[in-house]
């Protein structure tokens, strides 16, 4: 890989140098090559007509006079190098830029060839400094003697505090002396016009790219990233607590983290692992509804756990009504784009663009489509277009470019005004907000931009957040956002990743048929003496707001699949963790429905609310557990819940969950592995390599 990154290298075009700055380089050289000679105060002429030098000097000027082979090739051994680290030092700390562009303005030899044509609204006569940046690389490598090289350090120390400051501004305001390509300002940020199309061609500043792939990383900060999660769930004892009370989570974010990390060689940050969403990544073939006016149904299945042969899983998967493509509603769709400065890296806008490419070809044609951008400020790059005009968005989408900090609430208010300007009645109106979440301009906080949020979704305009990239990445105000904004969140680390979450899954990602969805689940402290929930910890709700209807949560999409998950210990286990209370068990029900539920066999009843979009009231649905769900052994539970049960195993080892300490990766494996099933898409398949490869890291 190395030998990859210094191939990049050698064929980056230098870039323009201030020259300020250079004379300042060349007379420190200049003295410091006078200092090594011991003849700063010699003449700078003599009757002779040379100056006196060494005998090295007088064999190698007649060399280079007479243009002999040997003297150019040492010359440009001597010379090309020291320059290229010099160059190197001046221009470390650039921001990072596109390698295609690098690619279109450099040729294979390492020769400066004319770049592609950029779009830009600048005027040409400001263009011409960036124009001129490998003239001047050139002239550099001319004048420079090899001896002359400086240290960074003493090259830096003769700046003073005003002139980085100008460097710093003419970076950020697109005039970069140190060899940035200088950008325009259109009316909308991170957009070049059209009109420009056959503008001079540019210089760009040579900088390397981190990707996502294991290759040599440079300007990754992994400490910047934040995760939106909460300690474990507790073990909690029936008699004390006997409801649990949770919000839905269809989001996916977390696998992808956690790919991400074991792919790239590292195992992850606990603190990115959501058992939930790990589990709910996955497609599962639960029984669903047959009409849509239930918008789905519950399945409960009671099996012994893996990991603990003392207690047992109460597996619960919901599946949601899969609206057919044919009825599904006119969808209005605001693409709100993050175009900062932070975005420039290959696994940010380029993928985003080409993520959202693919999902502009999976509308219909009555669809419409808006962009808004947003960097220091927000602009309008796409009024509502239908979709049958796909060349036109299409043509906005590939005009984006980054630039600028990161004013992410007036982009918000933007595209929520673009939304409500263009909503449809009885359609789907949703904003998707793409972002590395590093918002640093305007209201930025988690608060203040969730207040903004609940106040938007009051107009029945959902959200989608979809994150892209690493190094800064924001989790926790993309939870933040989709949790308060009425919508979901996933992560695009991939193309493939992006097909998955805008294409295959585009029903349960854009229809909502279903919103504020909470669970609750009551245990009969007369079967079952402990629980605990696995995962879900962000989403816990206290056992009052199941029935408040203000109070926010979570929405499934059509056809989405969600699954909990408890782990349950029989009264009379010895996995027993806690006490009898001395003095009595709380409340107990009354007489006539405690017999009820014992002689029925009931273990647990489970409920549901949910509103319908556009509705304010919710309905309820609810669901018994007996004995009737319950299965004898592992293997006689359905393929579906094993495979899942095997995810949330690995969830909890990943998130370093005491009740899986035991339970090696092997076992999790086996357990995958014989309950795969069917895998069109090959996601079971990548699952099984992703614990092989904790497996393997977890023992260095």
């Amino acid at each position: 890989m190395m030998d990859k990154e210094l191939e990049k290298l050698s064929r980056l075009t230098p870039p323009a140098i201030d020259p300020q700055a250079r004379a300042r380089a060349l007379a420190a050289a200049m003295q410091a090559f006078d200092s090594a000679e011991n003849n700063a105060a010699a003449a700078q002429g003599n009757a002779r007509g040379w100056r006196p030098s060494s005998i090295i000097n007088w064999i190698w000027s007649p060399a280079v006079n007479k243009k002999f082979l040997a003297g150019s090739a040492l010359a440009t051994l001597l010379v090309i190098p020291a320059a290229g680290y010099l160059t190197l030092e001046l221009t470390r700390n650039q921001p990072i830029i596109d390698q295609e562009k690098i690619a279109g303005t450099v040729s294979k030899n390492g020769v400066a060839k004319p770049a592609e044509p950029r779009l830009s609204e600048a005027p040409a006569e400001e263009n011409r400094p960036a124009q001129s940046s490998a003239a001047d690389s050139a002239q550099i490598l001319q004048d420079k003697e090899p001896q002359a090289a400086k240290s960074a350090a003493e090259l830096r120390a003769e700046f003073d505090a005003g002139e980085i400051a100008a460097l710093k501004s003419k970076s950020e305001d697109s005039a970069a002396a140190l060899g940035m390509a200088k950008r325009a300002a259109p009316a909308a940020p991170g957009v070049v016009s059209q009109g420009q199309l056959l503008a001079e061609p540019m210089a760009v500043a040579p900088s390397p790219v981190p990707p996502a792939d294991g290759r040599m990383q440079i300007q990754l900060d992994p400490s910047r990233e934040r995760f939106a999660n909460a300690a474990a769930n507790p073990i909690k004892s029936v008699a004390a607590d006997p409801v649990s009370t949770f919000s839905a989570d269809v989001d996916s974010a977390s696998y992808s983290f956690v790919r991400r990390s074991l792919t790239g060689g590292a195992m992850p940050d606990p603190q990115s692992v959501r058992v939930e969403e790990m589990i709910n990544y996955f497609p599962y073939d639960w029984p669903g509804p047959e009409k849509a006016d239930q918008p789905f149904k519950a399945t409960v299945t009671v099996m012994p756990t893996p990991w603990n042969h003392d207690t047992e899983l109460m597996h619960v998967a919901i599946k949601g009504y899969d609206i057919a493509p044919a009825t599904a509603p006119h969808a209005n769709l605001v693409f709100l784009i993050d175009v900062s400065g932070s975005m420039d890296e290959p696994d940010k806008l380029p993928l985003l663009k080409s993520a959202f490419r693919l999902l502009v070809n999976r509308l219909k044609a009555d669809d419409t489509v808006s962009i808004v951008t947003y960097a220091g400020n927000a602009g309008t790059v796409l009024e509502p277009t239908r979709v049958a005009e796909k060349s036109k968005i299409l043509s906005a989408i590939d005009r984006l470019e980054a630039g600028g900090s990161t004013g992410g609430a007036e982009g918000i208010e933007a595209a929520y005004d673009l939304a409500k300007k263009a909503f449809v009645k009885d359609g789907v109106n949703r904003v998707m907000l793409a972002t590395d979440g590093d918002f640093n301009v305007g209201p930025s906080s988690d608060e203040d931009l969730k207040r903004i949020i609940e106040e938007k979704r009051k107009d029945g305009i959902f959200l989608t957040v979809l994150g892209f990239g690493r190094g800064n990445l924001n989790d926790s105000l993309m939870q933040t956002l989709a949790q308060n904004g009425n919508g979901s969140a996933a992560y695009i680390d991939t193309l493939a990743e992006a097909q998955k979450t805008l294409v295959e899954e585009a029903g349960s990602t854009l229809f909502p048929i279903a919103k504020d969805v909470k669970f609750q689940v009551e245990f009969n402290p007369e079967r079952i003496a402990e629980y605990r929930l696995i995962g879900y910890e962000t989403r816990a709700l206290n056992r009052e707001d199941f029935n408040n209807d203000r109070v926010d949560a979570g929405d499934i999409g059509s056809g989405h699949s969600v699954t909990a998950i408890y782990e349950i210990t029989p009264k009379g286990s010895p996995a027993v963790m806690n006490d009898d209370l001395r003095y009595g068990a709380a409340d107990k029900a009354p007489a006539k429905a405690a017999d009820s539920a014992h002689e029925g066999g009931e273990l647990a009843f489970v409920k549901m609310r949910y509103k319908r979009p556009g509705e304010d009231k919710s309905a309820l649905i609810t669901t018994p557990v007996g004995d009737g769900n319950a299965v004898a052994t592992i293997d006689a539970a359905p393929e579906d819940v094993r495979f899942s049960v095997a995810v949330a195993a690995f969830g909890q080892k990943l998130s370093r969950a005491a009740a899986v300490d035991a339970y090696p990766y092997q076992a999790i494996a086996d357990l995958a592995a014989e309950s795969r099933g069917a895998d069109p898409f090959g996601y079971r398949s990548d699952f099984l390599g992703l614990i092989r490869l904790a497996d393997g890291l977890s023992q260095r």
